[in-house]
């Protein structure tokens, strides 16, 4: 296997400044030993104007044969026989990959000390591979460079036999790649996609592929037209591990979208620590069930419970749980048959794998699987697949939006999806002073951006219900103190059809259109 990199330079800024970012002695000719043979690493050509490294991989079929411990892809002779007569010595494959990673691994990883401005710069690039097996042909390899920033991708298939034109051309490609890129970019490109256009991996694909992947994608896999074959080529279609990669993958894209960090989006999954905003509800009944020794229903039942009682009050079959997190109101759907269709929504992996596991998504019967599905999503964008249900629930989930961001998330809601009645839980920001555990001016829980009054979560609801064309409710969730009102506050929304009425008026249970309030 061979495959040499160029750059060109000025005495300013001298070419081979390319092995101080190897880390490889243009002067020097050195040698590695990788797990699947020897790698050469020499210096065709070194000079102020150009310079040249080519690696060359030396694989060893028979040894590579009795590393597997003789497990082929079968028990024929033809079988037996393709274990020590292949291409693999030739062609690039993942096992140049992993010579990649070995020889020039502070070069992936971007890191140089005695030049740290050029390795964080782009550098004028030429990247050379005789033989490249590509199992989709020459289009799939312009589809899987293209996007990635190179001027030039310039793919020549191989004929069988050049004295036989007659024969045809052979599955792989010479590729030469110019343009200007960062070197440990185009090292990891490489890293990623030689495996992908042979579509074998020629070594056990354990799940720490999945870290390899991401870490190597970094900056440009999440947002590559062609994600999806990569993620499953590069993991042996493994499926498990691939929906992994893809689902983390989504979730670098969404943060990237929103310029965010990851971990501010996969934040639903909460620590096992007591929270104020779930705590039992102080009431004269606590007190009673407390002295009859029975468990006071705490506020996250009470508020499960107003939902379910609102759905079922509007004939709802069909429900969104957007922003499901942990997927406690998804297992209380399911348990009424009246809900048919029950779908949970959370941008957070973490808490998608822990409601499926809460669910048994894995030993339910047929017929209840086809009631409920899991799937990734951000509320803040438009999805067609949110389109369509009866009514959708935002239980505690608003206030863990910035504000700027509300808008969006209030589009693609009762803009887009727009289902028939969509139910709001929030905290009602004045009962905080009924927690004795929660100091003053502190919010229920430290990922809430902002708590609202009852006036205010009243204002937005009723600028909601009258761009969108929704009449709205509000509901009292938990004791309804009669100086700080209820612990939560609930709105249920309901479509009239008519979007940006003129005006509305609203009681404190109701809000009517326009045209009720003049009947009145």
């Amino acid at each position: 296997m061979f495959l040499t990199i160029s750059t060109t330079g000025s005495p300013e800024r001298p070419a081979t400044d390319l092995g101080f970012l190897l880390h490889k002695h243009p002067d020097k000719s050195q040698t590695f030993s990788t797990s699947h043979g020897t790698a050469h690493v020499l210096y065709p050509e070194a000079s102020v104007e150009r310079c040249t490294a080519a690696l060359l991989l030396e694989i060893d079929p028979v040894a590579l044969v009795r590393r597997g411990k003789g497990k082929g892809r079968g028990g024929a002779p033809d079988a037996a026989l393709a274990q020590y007569v292949n291409d693999r010595p030739y062609a690039a494959s993942s096992l140049l990959a992993v010579a990649l990673s070995t020889v020039f691994k502070s070069a992936l990883r971007g890191v140089c000390k005695a030049l740290p401005e050029r390795a964080a710069e782009p550098l004028p690039l030429r990247i050379e591979v005789p033989a490249v097996p590509a199992r989709g042909g020459v289009e799939l390899v312009g589809n899987l460079f293209g996007p990635l920033g190179w001027t030039t991708v310039d793919v020549r298939p191989v004929a069988l036999d050049e004295a036989f034109p007659a024969w045809g051309e052979s599955r792989y490609v010479q590729l030469v790649l110019e343009g200007e890129l960062r070197l440990a970019d185009a090292l990891r490109q490489l890293y990623v996609l030689l495996p992908v256009l042979d579509d074998a991996k020629h070594y056990w694909v354990a799940p720490d592929e999945v870290e390899k992947l991401l870490r190597a994608g970094e900056g440009w896999l999440a947002d590559h037209p062609e994600r999806q074959l990569i993620t499953s080529r590069y993991l042996s279609r493994r499926w498990g591990l691939t929906r992994e990669a893809t689902d983390r993958l989504e979730l670098v894209r969404l943060a990237e979208a929103d310029d965010i960090d990851v971990e501010a989006i996969d934040n639903a999954v909460e620590d096992p620590a007591p929270e104020a905003d779930d705590a039992p509800a102080e009431t004269a009944e606590t007190a009673a069930t407390a002295a009859t020794a029975e468990k006071p229903v705490s506020l996250a039942e009470q508020r499960r419970d107003a939902i379910l009682t609102a759905l079922r009050d509007a004939g709802a079959a069909s429900v969104l749980d957007l922003g499901c997190g942990q997927g406690q109101l998804v297992q209380a759907l399911l348990k009424d048959v009246r809900f048919t269709k029950v779908v949970g929504v959370d941008v957070s992996v973490r808490a998608l794998t822990v409601a499926a596991r809460r669910l048994k998504v894995e030993r339910m019967s047929e017929r209840q699987a086809e009631r409920v599905t899991l799937m990734q999503s951000s509320l803040t964008y438009t999805d067609k697949r949110l389109k369509g249900h009866d009514a959708a629930v935002l239980s505690e989930v608003i206030e863990h939006l910035d504000l700027p961001r509300l808008p969006a998330l209030e589009y693609a809601v009762f803009g887009t999806a727009r289902p028939a009645t969509v139910v709001v839980t929030t905290p009602n920001v004045e009962y905080n002073v009924r927690w004795e555990t929660l100091p003053a001016g502190h919010v229920r829980h430290r990922d809430h951006r902002f708590e609202w009054t009852r006036a205010e979560f009243r204002a937005w609801a009723e600028k909601v219900a009258l761009r969108h064309g929704y009449a709205v409710r509000y509901v009292p969730v938990g004791p309804d103190d009669p100086e700080v009102g209820p612990p939560t506050q609930m709105a249920v929304f309901t479509v009239t059809g008519t979007k940006k009425p003129a005006k509305t008026a609203t009681t404190a249970t109701t809000t009517t259109t326009v045209k009720e309030e003049k009947a009145a």
